[in-house]
């Protein structure tokens, strides 16, 4: 099958197309033949020896990519839930060895789900680690709900875009982060607010809020912990929290903390319901061929993608 390989830590030069032997599929595993590969700040901080790179790197050969969805190939006999023929999706094995970048990929069955008819594989393949990171953030969090108002940062991008739909979902004010030109794009998600953050500091005109999504680190932490009100919440998913800002948030009886994505095929399957029901959408921004990954890399790499890059395979 055809796969790229990560040969070290550095530039899209350091991605090498191969050929390697299809995945064994164990007992609970699925084997998928890969439609369609969504792209993510994780891929690109991996490949530049960032990222997780530090949990793969003595493996050989490594092949980075998570998000991906495709065709069932071939079944382990233990798995009940997946056939061949059937149209899948999901995040494989994060914060692990996914092997996304490949023409099949084995898979465990429980970190998939069935993907919704009504949607492509490519809108499949970008609803999978952006959603369940929005999903995971919010899901135990009673600050995202009905009378809640919730601040959502870099709304416009892979994971704020679907963190704005979840959030409205669930009945809350949103208020989106982006620049003006993503304005439009914003508010079309459902954002009852936006603020250009180039234009004015956010923690100026966005009032009190309950919950945080921070998805951009460096000080957007410090400065959103000023507007949180008592016994709200702010969930970083780039740079984590200090302890100093632990403890800031402590002072202040808001519930500050840091969350890494898990693969979880149950968690997809409530992300599938809703992407079948029209009330979850994917924007896929710019589609890639598989010979093209390095020009995926360099697009995400820039840090303005609107919704999700995808790579056809």
């Amino acid at each position: 099958m055809k796969a790229i390989i990560l040969k070290a830590p550095g530039g899209i030069d350091q991605l090498q197309y191969t050929e390697l032997p299809q995945p064994a599929v164990g007992e609970n595993d699925v084997l998928i033949q890969v439609k369609a590969i969504s792209l993510n700040p994780v891929d690109v901080k991996t490949r530049a020896g960032k990222g997780v790179y530090g949990r793969l790197k003595e493996l050989t050969p490594i092949v980075i990519g998570w998000d991906i969805a495709g065709i069932v190939a071939a079944a382990g006999a233990s798995v009940t839930t997946f056939r061949p023929g059937d149209a899948v999706f999901g995040m494989v094995n994060f914060p692990g060895h996914g092997q996304g970048y490949a023409e099949y990929v084995a898979a465990p069955a429980h970190h998939l789900a069935h993907k919704p008819a009504n949607i492509s594989f490519e809108e499949a393949a970008a609803a999978t680690l952006a959603p369940l990171t929005a999903w995971q953030a919010m899901a135990n969090h009673p600050q995202v709900g009905p009378g809640k108002r919730v601040l959502i940062h870099a709304a416009a991008g892979g994971v704020g875009h679907f963190a704005v739909q979840l959030a409205k979902h669930r009945g809350a004010h949103v208020i989106g982060t982006s620049s003006a030109a993503n304005k439009d794009f914003v508010l079309g998600l459902g954002a009852d607010e936006h603020i250009d953050y180039r234009a004015q500091p956010f923690e100026q005109v966005a009032g009190s809020v309950d919950f945080v999504l921070d998805t951009l680190g460096g000080d957007t932490i410090d400065r959103s912990l000023t507007i949180i009100n008592r016994s709200g919440a702010i969930i970083s998913i780039v740079s984590g929290l200090s302890e100093a800002v632990v403890q800031k948030s402590k002072d202040k009886g808001v519930d500050g903390s840091f969350m890494l994505v898990q693969s979880n095929g149950a968690d997809l399957e409530a992300i599938a319901a809703l992407l079948a029901k029209g009330s979850l959408k994917a924007h896929v921004s710019q589609v890639f061929s598989f010979s093209e990954m390095g020009a995926a890399h360099l697009h995400v790499e820039t840090g303005r993608t609107v919704g999700k890059i995808v790579v056809r395979v």
